[in-house]
């Protein structure tokens, strides 16, 4: 097994680990979305998209939203410690050191995007959102909270990106209703 083999399963591990549900379905779920965006996606991205949330896996070491006076400074923190795990990690797997910085950088860059590598994580993490964390998620938060976060998740995306989103559909009329008020 090859360097890359053993860090993706490393990954795995890690994430699977996380007290946050929805978390190893959103990992996979993001690497899907990926793929279904640029098939031929290289290494890098798909790194990227698989270990993008690695630090909230990380009790001791993630951020944590309440240590925050608004939500894009968490947010960049969150994008930040995760790169920095991910590096560490991919370290300590003798991955090629371009590697290793293609793959921070993406990951630094995930939730605001930049540029058309950084878009395409901020991309499939947004639709893997809306489409696998989102009823959880308004399981744990309620209402407010979760129309928040859908405003916030739903107006960093492109146009083409947001009509996938108003096709979700859910078995919680609740949030079906909550949803369509972010349109």
């Amino acid at each position: 097994m090859n360097s890359i083999n053993r860090l993706k399963k490393k990954i795995k591990i890690v994430i699977s680990k996380s007290n946050v549900p929805e978390d190893p379905i959103h990992a996979q779920n993001t690497l899907d979305w990926l793929l279904k965006l640029k098939p031929d996606a290289d290494e890098a991205l798909q790194i990227a998209a698989f270990g993008h949330d690695i630090e909230r896996a990380m009790e001791k070491r993630k951020v944590r939203r309440e240590d925050f006076t608004d939500y894009d400074t968490f947010k960049t923190a969150h994008a930040q410690n995760s790169a920095r795990i991910l590096k560490e990690i991919m370290q300590d797997y003798n991955v090629q050191p371009d590697l290793v910085d293609n793959v921070f950088g993406l990951v630094c860059c995930h939730e605001t995007g930049g540029d058309p590598r950084s878009n395409l994580i901020r991309d499939a993490d947004s639709l893997s959102f809306f489409d696998v964390n989102l009823p959880l998620y308004f399981e744990r938060e309620g209402w407010e909270e979760t129309l928040q976060r859908c405003r916030w998740g739903y107006q960093r995306l492109s146009l083409e990106m947001k009509q996938i989103i108003k096709k979700f559909s859910y078995d919680n009329d609740e949030i079906n209703e909550l949803v369509k008020t972010v349109f």
